[in-house]
């Protein structure tokens, strides 16, 4: 039986144009270059975002109030969410969700060494998915973390999409979402064009995971990192494009590629804090605070879930 990865990189592969969901970034490789990328000095994301979590997780705390379970979306390294464990009274639970085994696993062992007594139930699964999630453990809100601005690898309709289903997943809590914005191009354009070509590296992973465990035979260097901003859409596109033409076996088929024909791996999606808010209540929360950077680069927003309902 094929693999998730299998199935859809042959289904990319079958339709023009190509693409590929960005989720298949994440293997253990993936997710070691990704906390690079994160370090380098033009991806401006990180570590704008955690200077906004740094002020701003008192005020988190006290709209979470005591005894709150957070529930983290493609918890990556586990980094961010520290300051909110750090920050919020007596969390009862931390539940981090990634597809990415390995790297979960290793963190949450990490994470609970540093917070004793805090129970810490890694889940590996895709949330992008429907998801079930176990009981509330106690009388606290639920809230979810989604940061990193994942929200922009979704189309837009996808996004609605998750965060109608998170909406019910975390009623009569809330989710704190980071947000991307929409800023220079000339910023955006060096964010995912780095002089050390880590990000190119952390593209061209998605092929070689495909060689380690696909066994299908693409040759690195024959494709390009293309990452562009794309104005009228509002987002950043990634895209592995073929140097010349040339033929992949994958699961058994071939596939010729011809020269400049690329694999579209990702969108990275741009807001306006504004645009966030109204995509926020179509999919069922209520805005609540918002936090920016003083270049206004990056915003973090508490969005509150639906009430749970009644028995």
């Amino acid at each position: 039986m094929l693999s998730a990865f299998a199935h859809d990189l042959l289904q990319a592969l079958s339709t023009r144009p190509h693409r590929i969901s960005p989720k298949y970034f994440y293997d253990a490789e993936g997710s070691r270059l990704f906390d690079e990328i994160c370090t380098l000095p033009e991806y401006y994301p990180t570590r704008t975002e955690l200077a906004i979590l740094e002020r701003s997780a008192g005020e988190m705390a006290t709209l979470a109030g005591p005894g709150a379970e957070i529930v983290e979306f493609g918890a990556g390294s586990l980094r961010k969410v520290r300051l909110l464990l750090q920050a919020f009274e007596a969390p009862a639970r931390y539940l981090p969700i990634d597809i990415s085994g390995e790297h979960l696993r290793d963190a949450a062992a990490v994470l609970r060494r540093e917070f004793a007594g805090l129970d810490v139930q890694p889940l590996v699964a895709d949330y992008t998915q429907q998801l079930e999630l176990p009981p509330t453990g106690g009388g606290g809100k639920r809230i979810g973390f989604f940061p990193g601005s994942t929200i922009g690898n979704f189309t837009p309709a996808e996004a609605e999409s998750f965060l109608r289903r998170t909406a019910q997943v975390l009623r009569g809590g809330a989710l704190v979402l980071g947000a991307d914005l929409v800023k220079d191009p000339a910023v955006l354009h060096a964010a995912y064009n780095d002089a050390q070509g880590v990000t190119a590296a952390f593209n061209l992973n998605l092929l070689a995971r495909a060689n380690r465990e696909l066994g299908a035979s693409f040759v690195l260097p024959q494709f390009a990192h293309y990452a562009f901003y794309n104005p009228p859409e509002q987002r950043i596109e990634m895209h592995l494009v073929s140097r010349q033409r040339q033929s992949v076996a994958l699961c058994g088929e071939k596939f010729t590629l011809a020269e400049g024909e690329s694999l579209h791996t990702e969108n990275s999606y741009k807001f306006t804090v504004d645009g966030l808010r109204e995509l926020a209540l179509r999919a069922g929360f209520r805005p609540g605070p918002v936090w920016t950077d003083p270049e206004r680069l990056f915003s973090v927003h508490w969005l509150h879930a639906p009430e749970e309902k009644s028995a």
